[in-house]
């Protein structure tokens, strides 16, 4: 490429946003935690994008959003002007499907993750189950998912198969975190996995819940020490190995791709500006002001790490298939 066509692409995408709509899509209903990140990301990115677009965000749910997923891939404009969110449960699904994956995730270009994931499973107090030592003890329990492919049932099925509690029921009818939640409250179900930002304020502040373990190693103050981290509970190496892969796709908890057809040059935009929106005094003050935890991951650090994670051995693969059988 001469210096001449280089500089005339640059100048396109320059202009390019100017007077455009972007479209960031999120694959899960209003209200839970992959919303509001979206929303928030799309109230602060426009400023760091040459052009200033407007952007404006579309709930697009369905299996567990794969709908929202398989309408990047196939059907979305590829030129930049949609963003899209996603479930980052499917990123589990899909790199041990092997040939039967409907989506593969390093076939997209990777803008960025606003953060890491830390994730409970909690019960509701008017249930039986109390601690993990009762859940782990035999005692029957349903627990509610947003979709078969949802972090929330990868998180009930990891409990259920790698310790066998064969007892601990899954419901995956729900659309997303914000109906799960709401058949925790009408105890249609005993509780659910979720992230903690998810969590509503009212449960653990007005003791609604007991949180009975964590499905991430890191915690926070507001977390009961009681709840232990699953790693810790894992009584064996090959236990312990299963963990570490299921987690490996926590560190891109809150993801946005755009197609891989998009021209790396705007790609190159997008990302650089995700980045500088993740350090923007007005965009993390909202952040906080939200409750939002900011951690995030750059555009090509995970692309790297969905690249790792499909490089996955095939043994390690197949058992992690059949402990995220629902």
């Amino acid at each position: 490429m001469s210096l001449a066509t280089a500089q005339a692409m640059g100048q396109d995408d320059d202009n390019f946003y100017k007077d455009k709509t972007i479209t960031l899509t999120v694959g899960i209903t209003p209200g839970g935690g992959y919303d509001q990140y979206g929303r928030l990301l799309a109230r602060h990115l426009f400023r760091h994008i040459v052009g200033a677009p407007t952007i404006i965000v579309r709930n697009l749910p369905g299996a567990g959003s794969l709908t929202s997923v398989l309408t990047l891939a196939k059907i979305a404009p590829t030129d930049g002007t949609q963003i899209g969110t996603f479930n980052a449960g499917l990123l589990n699904d899909s790199m041990t499907e092997g040939d039967q994956t409907r989506v593969k995730f390093s076939q997209f270009s990777w803008i960025g993750s606003m953060t890491r994931d830390l994730r409970v499973c909690v019960a509701s107090k008017a249930s039986s189950i109390k601690t993990w030592d009762d859940l782990a003890s035999g005692k029957d329990a349903v627990f509610g998912a947003a979709g078969a492919n949802s972090n929330s049932a990868n998180g009930i099925a990891t409990l259920r198969n790698l310790f066998n509690l064969d007892h601990l029921k899954i419901i995956t009818g729900y659309p997303g975190i914000t109906e799960t939640n709401l058949a925790v409250e009408r105890n249609e179900v005993d509780g659910t996995c979720a992230s903690w930002i998810a969590i509503p304020d009212g449960w653990v502040r007005d003791n609604k819940v007991n949180v009975l373990v964590r499905l991430s190693p890191n915690t926070l103050l507001e977390i009961p020490s009681s709840a232990r981290y699953i790693g810790d509970i894992a009584d064996t190496p090959a236990k312990k190995d299963i963990v570490d892969a299921l987690i490996s796709s926590s560190e891109l908890a809150r993801p946005f791709i755009v197609s891989d057809k998009v021209p790396p040059s705007r790609v190159a935009m997008l990302r650089k500006a995700f980045t500088e929106t993740m350090a923007d005094a007005e965009f993390l003050a909202d952040a906080a002001k939200s409750r939002l935890l900011i951690d995030p991951v750059d555009g090509g650090a995970a692309q790297k790490i969905v690249e790792k994670l499909y490089a996955m051995p095939p043994e390690t693969a197949e058992k992690v298939r059949a402990i995220l059988k629902n």
